[in-house]
């Protein structure tokens, strides 16, 4: 998306998007333990002022009211509520270590895994029917723990749909379930990116990169489902595709819970299925 860079709106700014969007609804840390969502409705903008982020232990959930979340259970279940796909297909790798739902004119692809990954990883991209990217699924990748974060390099950021799915992961410190999001990080835009992750993305609503990976279990290495492995802020001569650009919060809340595009996405994310 195109325009004029917004100015810095700081934690009044994203209260102002609540009152833009409408009444918005809290979801509390039950949402973490596996409350059903779809992460469709009005937002809760927390960048800045929650205590900690939706991927996090004890932190307060910026999810939204539910409508099901079972619509990737099989490549028999309906269409997500507005997904414009009406016939859907399953890919499984050759062998079927991992399968997922795609519409069916949407184009599926094995390519080289990058250097590092361990033996038997795979790394599979998505495309839509004309050709444009839309996701790369990655398993092996080498666990890396998340860079340093300084105070004055952390960028406010939002969680703008958070939805519980069931699949293997590692525990541990800095790690929660694993869940589809899609979350916003505050620069001279406001960038978006989904993904599957465990990973907890920074405390007080700020985060210097906010990673779509799930750690996976041990021996396994972890692996990664979304548009970007990690989401940061960018700089304006910096090369913003794959990650989405919005002028405003309501555009990218928009995006969430108007577009066809991310309805199908999160079905095919919700969909991912994992031998152990």
């Amino acid at each position: 998306m195109t325009g004029t860079a917004p100015s810095s709106t700081g934690t009044a700014g994203i209260r102002g998007a609540v009152l833009r969007t409408g009444a918005a609804l809290a979801v509390a840390v039950a949402a973490l333990s596996g409350c059903s969502s779809d992460g469709k409705g009005t937002p809760v903008w927390t960048a800045g002022s929650s205590p900690a982020d939706s991927a996090g232990p004890g932190a307060s959930e910026s999810a939204t009211p539910s409508a099901t979340t079972d619509a990737a259970a099989s490549a028999s279940a309906s269409p997500t509520p507005g997904s414009s796909a009406a016939a859907w297909k399953v890919f499984t790798d050759p062998a079927k270590s991992v399968s997922f739902e795609v519409p069916q004119d949407w184009i599926v692809q094995s390519v080289a895994p990058d250097a590092g990954a361990l033996p038997g990883a795979l790394k599979i991209t998505v495309k839509d029917a004309g050709g444009a990217y839309l996701a790369t699924l990655q398993t092996g990748l080498p666990p890396q723990p998340a860079a340093a974060c300084p105070d004055d390099a952390a960028r406010n950021y939002v969680v703008v749909s958070s939805v519980p799915v069931d699949l293997p992961h590692a525990g541990g410190g800095g790690t929660i379930d694993p869940h589809v999001v899609f979350r916003v990080v505050q620069g001279y835009k406001y960038f978006g990116s989904y993904g599957i992750t465990n990973v907890v993305g920074g405390a007080g609503g700020k985060s210097c990169a906010l990673q779509n990976v799930v750690r996976g279990p041990a021996g396994k290495g972890d692996y990664s489902f979304g548009d970007l492995t990690v989401l940061k802020a960018l700089a304006p001569d910096q090369k913003v595709a794959p990650a989405k650009a919005f002028d405003t919060l309501d555009q990218a809340a928009k995006y969430v819970n108007e577009g066809s595009e991310f309805a199908n996405v999160q079905r095919m994310l919700m969909s991912l299925k994992i031998k152990n």
